[in-house]
């Protein structure tokens, strides 16, 4: 039978991790919002989409940038408001329609050099599973698929949607030494 670690022991696997991060994925319906689809009825017959997005994950976004870290997204849906956000917090990396995740991750990894060790994923269901077991830091925000936190390393106090993704980079910052320089300067 293997033992469990200890809360030190687990806590001090994770700061390890997220100190060889430089590249930040993540998904987006149930991770930089809270999962809900909104459509708005237009009398034509048509309906657009409506995204609710933390102001919490976007000024966290702009922290792990002041802080060198790259971002991207790998969806498995495609929707303006998702391409208008990435816009606004920066993200370098916006793949959408990707319901096989893996292939944008492996995209991800030959544009930059980076190793799997170097990359943390966020996630928060079955299709993200692929990208989790191959991230050097799996996170599963705290509102997970069960399946989903059994792979991660680390799960969020915090909800997809609720200021999750900006746990997560506190932590890789925080992590790296780098959260007094650059949370003096980061800029809003």
């Amino acid at each position: 039978m293997t033992k469990k670690p200890t809360p030190a022991k687990a806590a001090s696997a994770v700061v390890a991790r997220a100190k060889k991060i430089r590249i930040l994925l993540m998904d987006v319906d149930g991770v930089l919002t809270d999962g809900r689809i909104w459509l708005f009825s237009r009398r034509d017959g048509t309906a657009s989409e409506i995204k609710g997005f933390s102001a919490y994950d976007g000024a966290g976004l702009k922290l792990a940038r002041a802080a060198g870290l790259r971002t991207g997204v790998i969806t498995g849906r495609e929707s303006a408001a998702v391409t208008q956000r990435a816009r606004e917090c920066e993200i370098e990396f916006v793949y959408q329609r990707r319901a096989a995740k893996l292939g944008a991750f492996e995209e991800i990894l030959r544009a930059t050099g980076a190793s799997d060790s170097e990359v943390a994923y966020i996630g928060d269901d079955l299709p993200d599973l692929p990208v989790l077991q191959r991230a050097g830091f799996a996170v599963a925000v705290a509102n997970a698929a069960p399946e989903v936190k059994r792979v991660a390393h680390y799960v969020t106090a915090r909800s997809g949607g609720e200021g999750a993704v900006r746990e997560v980079i506190e932590l890789i910052v925080k992590a790296q030494g780098k959260w007094i320089e650059v949370s003096r300067n980061v800029k809003a």
